[in-house]
């Protein structure tokens, strides 16, 4: 079975590399193939990434606004690859992907990881994606509280709904030994010889993130005389001008660091005494995950999915999003406590490793794709037997890869 993922990947990010772990695990079963908008040559950082791994990958030759000469792309490359399920991650893939599946009598699924609201074209996006859900075949969302908005607020039927975790990838973390990790952390530091804790936040940098309120619990926590906290925020995103202003308002410069992006992120997870989500929207937040499966306590705003993957007082801690004394408190609270802060990163670790596995992700998406397309191949049946019986108001049926497709004229 070929099943195609198609994205509008600018970077390789947390759902890339959820896209790709998902494909080694299926790979016994179905070969995953991966596509991806050009956006604007950004998108080979992915492509690459898939390709040494040993996927198929390839990017469109057209982008936005040129939308039949993307849909005709995207068709020709969905039969050429003999595709047989269209996962679709993102509005731009929503939209344009499920048109080239019509034409080709493909099951076309949305992988709804939650809204961003990131900028007012963003927004705009989002709101058409959201009015779009609908018309999908199927949608997989990342959490439970993610498959409450798609029902509540997109109007998909539960029973068009399918709830499939994240993965921790804990295997990514088995190997990396923590002094190292550390060590690797501090020479992001500039002034790393005074730092005793070093807590790590991760993410794009834009509003719904978070991260202002971050720096702000650090400015509070450096007010009360907590200052041999290093504070790294990895990432890279519109707001990192106003983050960098409101450090040197602050006078945080010297403890407070933006490292950038990184693609070695599970390298220096480790190292990390805490790891701190101050969202204010979330999906299934995979920096929660990964910190969790290397075994690093989390405090984090119990937003959307998060509190599926954050147990309060068990592998970490939740607080009411943009409360900055919560924040500040747990935070200080976990740092002051080393055993606490070890019994709750074990505890994180554990769950990781019997809840969030890619091997139970790819056996609910096995699932998932084998009852599509038995309903796919019994839709097209009726289909094909209206054209037939109603002297062709349908475009005629087609058999190809051993299932029945129709076009609807």
């Amino acid at each position: 079975m070929v099943v195609v993922h198609l994205t509008a990947s600018t970077f390789y990010g947390g759902p890339e590399r959820q896209m790709l772990g998902l494909a080694h695990a299926w790979r016994r079963s179905v070969e995953c193939r991966f596509l991806s908008f050009p956006e604007h040559d950004r998108c080979w950082a992915f492509i690459e990434q898939a390709r040494q791994q040993g996927f198929q990958a390839a990017a469109l030759s057209h982008d936005f606004p040129y939308v039949h000469w993307v849909i005709r792309d995207l068709t020709e490359r969905l039969r050429r690859w003999q595709a047989q399920v269209l996962f679709c991650h993102g509005y731009k893939a929503n939209l344009l992907g499920r048109l080239a599946a019509r034409r080709l009598g493909l099951p076309a699924v949305a992988v709804a990881r939650g809204w961003t609201w990131e900028s007012w074209r963003v927004r705009l996006y989002e709101w058409l994606d959201r009015r779009h859900l609908a018309c999908m075949d199927h949608v997989v969302c990342v959490s439970h509280s993610q498959a409450e908005r798609v029902r509540r607020w997109c109007g998909v039927p539960a029973h068009r709904i399918s709830v499939i975790y994240n993965s921790a990838r804990p295997e990514a973390f088995a190997t990396v030994d923590r002094q190292t990790a550390r060590e690797r952390l501090m020479q992001l530091v500039p002034t790393h010889g005074r730092w005793s804790h070093l807590v790590v936040g991760a993410g794009r940098l834009s509003p719904e993130k978070g991260f202002r309120v971050l720096i702000e619990a650090a400015a509070r926590l450096q007010r009360s005389g907590a200052n041999s906290i290093g504070w790294l925020i990895f990432g890279e995103g519109r707001l990192r001008s106003v983050l960098e202003a409101q450090i040197d308002r602050y006078g945080l410069r010297d403890c407070v660091f933006l490292p950038g992006f990184r693609h070695d992120l599970d390298q220096l997870l480790p190292g990390a005494d805490l790891v701190v989500v101050p969202s204010y929207t979330e999906g299934m937040p995979n920096v929660a995950l990964e910190a969790s499966a290397a075994g690093v306590a989390v405090v984090a705003t119990a937003v959307g999915g998060t509190p599926e993957v954050v147990i309060d007082g068990q592998t970490g801690y939740l607080v009411p999003a943009g409360d900055v004394l919560a924040l500040a408190s747990r935070i200080r609270e976990l740092l002051d406590n080393p055993a606490l802060r070890s019994r709750l990163g074990s505890m994180g670790r554990l769950r990781m490793d019997q809840q969030f596995s890619f091997n139970a992700q790819a056996a609910a998406y096995q699932a998932l794709t084998e009852k599509l397309l038995s309903s796919h191949r019994v839709t097209n049946a009726v289909r094909n037997h209206v054209y037939q019986v109603s002297g062709g108001c349908f475009s005629s049926g087609l058999v190809e890869q051993g299932h029945q497709v129709a076009s609807v004229g």
